[in-house]
């Protein structure tokens, strides 16, 4: 696997970037889309724009109990929120590298390419794990 100007990528090269280009087209069109509901007040917010200012300043802590925004995961229940809905173009985002390790795993196998097979394991194995908060949060 050689990259650099007159390189041809590898096919396992090509399929992570196709996996990445597709991840990051549908999580860009995601935002919009979420984005577009927020500001046209398609579904109703947990924090109407209009009292962002208020909150702006506070402190994290501060600012979670005056709102009463969702933490961690706890998100999920709140999707239809217009404030919350954005949080899916940002998981498919945060996703996407997740999605094009376990995409190259195989060929990596079935190429007895070991080394590599290990490396996006343990790429996929402390993705996933941060995303479930195995390894504890700052706050």
């Amino acid at each position: 696997m050689t990259s650099g100007p007159g390189m041809i990528a590898s096919p396992e090269q090509r399929r992570y970037a196709h996996v990445l280009g597709i991840g990051a087209s549908i999580g860009f069109a995601l935002l919009v889309l979420s984005f577009l509901v927020y500001v046209l007040g398609l579904r109703k917010p947990l924090l109407e724009p209009d009292q962002l200012p208020l909150y702006w300043a506070l402190p994290l802590a501060q600012y979670l109990r005056a709102t009463h925004a969702p933490t961690g995961w706890s998100w999920i229940a709140s999707i239809g929120k217009g404030d919350v809905l954005n949080l899916v173009g940002i998981v498919v985002l945060a996703g996407t590298p997740a999605a094009a390790c376990l995409a190259v795993l195989p060929a990596f196998a079935r190429r007895g390419q070991f080394a590599l097979f290990a490396i996006a394991l343990l790429l996929l194995v402390v993705l996933v794990a941060s995303s479930a908060n195995l390894f504890g949060s700052a706050h």
